[in-house]
């Protein structure tokens, strides 16, 4: 008895106490604070949820998408609780947990104008997969930071179209502004601009993998997940 107890006591020694966790304050639904002030949101909540399962302590720290990767990469985040695409570049600096949902891309721009078109000045987020994937096209980009600075550049025609994930559409989607503006949304095909989203890992911190993985499995199996993603999404994610 005395050897097993000693056994779980290393275990517990092992879990880590705390967990800084990089989020995003201004990408609702999965990021953003709340009307008084508290970060919230689908990913902010269901890393709150690993962090529970696993027994430790989630130190939230907002931060920007465009330098999250080489921030984390660099040690001052043990996690980045951000859906992001595991592309060949970034899986270079970092580590992935498993899928934490299925990511799909959207082009939004007035109808007949297409990616590409000559002339036609795309909205991208600043660091995303997306404005990598964009800029290796030769398209013409402009930077936004925010869906608020994405629907400014829409709206006053300096953007012609913008490049969304089906997350941040969601917001998009409820702005009054946006809506006037009579733009038509469209699923992008390329392979590289959908597949799964996860939370990534600075690889200094690789024993997190293996605890947040397991953790992932455990809070889907358990209910938490779903109970989640009904409190922030009009739909089912996986």
């Amino acid at each position: 008895m005395t050897l097993v107890w000693c056994l779980l006591a290393g275990m517990a020694q092992a879990q880590p106490q705390t967990i800084r966790v990089a989020v995003l304050e201004n990408a609702p639904p999965l990021g953003y604070r709340d009307a008084e002030g508290n970060l919230t949101g689908f990913a902010i909540n269901i890393a709150r949820a690993l962090c529970a399962e696993i027994g430790t302590r989630c130190e939230f720290e907002a931060t920007r998408l465009e330098s999250l990767i080489e921030r984390l990469a660099a040690g001052y985040f043990d996690v980045a609780a951000i859906g992001l695409l595991n592309t060949p570049e970034r899986s270079q600096k970092v580590l992935f947990t498993k899928a934490v949902y299925r990511s799909v891309t959207l082009w939004v721009a007035r109808p007949g104008i297409q990616p590409g078109d000559l002339g036609a000045r795309i909205s991208i987020f600043r660091g995303s997969a997306h404005e990598t994937y964009a800029k290796a096209q030769h398209w013409q980009l402009i930077g936004a930071q925010t869906e608020a600075e994405m629907i400014e550049q829409l709206a006053a025609g300096v953007a012609q179209g913008a490049i969304v994930p089906l997350m941040t559409s969601l917001s998009l989607q409820k702005s009054a502004v946006f809506q006037q503006l009579g733009l038509k949304v469209t699923v992008l095909q390329q392979p590289e601009l959908s597949g799964n989203a996860s939370f990534a890992i600075n690889p200094r911190r690789a024993e997190l993998k293996m605890l947040l993985d397991g953790a992932l499995e455990a809070i889907k199996r358990k209910g938490v997940y779903d109970r989640i993603n009904s409190e922030f999404l009009p739909f089912r994610v996986e």
